[in-house]
């Protein structure tokens, strides 16, 4: 079943330490005063921060869900389109671009538990 917004952002507030800043026109979701995501309600979106390797295997594999948004800091940013996911995959993105962001005490208290 296709993801809505109300599930990436139950999602993101079973992570720890997590911290929304909204926008007029988007959301950033922060973890120890660092960003791993972002939401785009108008266009129904969300930006991801995964690795390099991973941003492109997930393009690559699904163009029709998934673009290259950015690179920086040796991470790959990829716009998900909620409607392409479902609620499985879409924790396993949210919590991954959580876990490459927080801080390793944070990743090493939570283990390898997804939000539900």
């Amino acid at each position: 079943m296709p993801c809505e917004i109300a599930d990436f952002i139950e999602l993101v507030h079973q992570l720890d330490d997590v911290t929304q800043r909204d926008r007029e026109r988007w959301s950033a979701f922060d973890v120890g005063r660092r960003t791993f995501g972002y939401l785009w309600p108008r266009t129904s979106t969300v930006g991801l921060k995964q690795t390099i390797a991973e941003q492109l295997a997930l393009v690559a594999e699904r163009p029709e869900v998934f673009e290259v948004q950015y690179t920086s800091g040796g991470f790959g940013w990829v716009v998900v389109r909620l409607d392409g996911v479902d609620r499985d995959e879409l924790a396993e993105l949210t919590f991954e671009a959580w876990r490459l962001t927080a801080p390793a005490e944070l990743v090493a208290a939570r283990a390898d538990r997804l939000p539900v």
